[in-house]
């Protein structure tokens, strides 16, 4: 009979609000080392992908560069939408950080809406959403914050938008991979006359007419067209 007590009141038995802070603070701390993770992967991807743009534009391949600026974009869209969720989950901790210090004073947590509007969002974001909404139940139990109920969200809104914003940016890569292929082209080399032929002293310190400029070698006019063509 009392094993039976002592069962039912260990189950409606409060855990202690110092423990449920810790607890959250290392699956917090858990969720930024995975997102570090994504975003070195990501980043890997996108170096990859700027990689094969360069070379789609120096075969002016048009459709394949525009395609692999597509993915950089999306890539840089992901990464940051992931150093913004991990800047939340810091500044959840920092607040949950504060709720410890009161509860060595109170032996409460105290309702935050700080915590709840930052839990919140969280909850809402695929990656991180099912972690988030179990401690979001936890601390509602515990009393930090309010219960909530989410509605569904609108995956359509601001579709075009981000598309033309999604253009804009794609223009913005291939100008850095054409940047890049530029600067990345072998300079020409110089001919040197052979010692016969070297003018004397005073003419080599002759420079030459204004507006006169050395021409470009043509793989490198070549190359340039072939931007252009995969830019315009």
């Amino acid at each position: 009979m009392s094993n039976v007590l002592q069962a039912v009141q260990g189950f409606f038995k409060k855990p202690d609000p110092k423990e449920l802070v810790r607890k959250w603070q290392a699956t917090l701390r858990a969720e930024q080392r995975r997102i570090d993770r994504s975003v070195r992967e990501i980043q890997a991807e996108e170096q990859k992908a700027k990689r094969a743009a360069l070379e789609a534009a120096k075969r002016g391949d048009a459709g394949a560069a525009r395609s692999l600026a597509r993915e950089i974009v999306h890539s840089r869209r992901a990464v940051s939408r992931l150093c913004v969720q991990k800047a939340q989950m810091i500044g959840v901790g920092n607040a949950l950080a504060g709720q410890l210090a009161m509860v060595r004073v109170a032996g409460t947590l105290q309702r935050s809406t700080e915590v709840m509007s930052v839990v919140g969002s969280l909850v809402r974001l695929p990656e991180i959403g099912a972690t988030m909404a179990a401690m979001q139940r936890e601390m509602a139990r515990a009393g930090l914050i309010d219960e909530v109920v989410h509605d569904a969200l609108d995956s359509a809104l601001g579709g075009e938008e981000v598309e033309e914003e999604a253009d804009a940016e794609v223009e913005r890569v291939l100008e850095e991979v054409a940047a890049g292929a530029v600067a990345a082209a072998p300079a020409a080399p110089r001919r040197q006359q052979p010692p016969a032929a070297r003018a004397p002293a005073a003419a080599q310190q002759q420079r030459p007419e204004e507006g006169e400029e050395e021409e470009p070698p043509e793989e490198l006019e070549e190359l340039q067209a072939r931007l252009d063509a995969v830019r315009g």
